[in-house]
């Protein structure tokens, strides 16, 4: 019996199994987990002080910090954004879903 999967593509074979957009959403996740943490590291910014800047508990940073995490609201990005005075840029990329 063939292969059902040779031939489509990644996103095509994540939507028929439906994992699409729990997978998205960890990718996304670990790429602001991970620009996140470098940013502090290069600002020499600890857990305790990003907590005290962005007027929260280190709990939430440690959340805001676990890549398999995916439940960080807008509203937390925002004071992290301003914690260590980086814009938050968020955007759709409709050329891209074009494609």
């Amino acid at each position: 019996m063939a292969n059902p999967h040779i031939g489509s593509d990644f996103d095509t074979f994540l939507q028929e199994e439906g994992i699409r957009e729990e997978v998205t959403a960890a990718a996304i996740k670990r790429v602001i987990a991970w620009q996140l943490e470098n940013l502090m590291k290069s600002r020499r910014i600890t857990k305790t002080e990003m907590a005290s800047r962005m007027h929260t508990s280190r709990a939430v940073v440690n959340r805001l910090l676990d890549e398999d995490d995916t439940s960080v609201t807008l509203a937390t990005l925002s004071r992290a954004s301003i914690a260590i005075g980086v814009p938050l840029k968020i955007e759709f990329s409709v050329a891209e879903a074009a494609i």
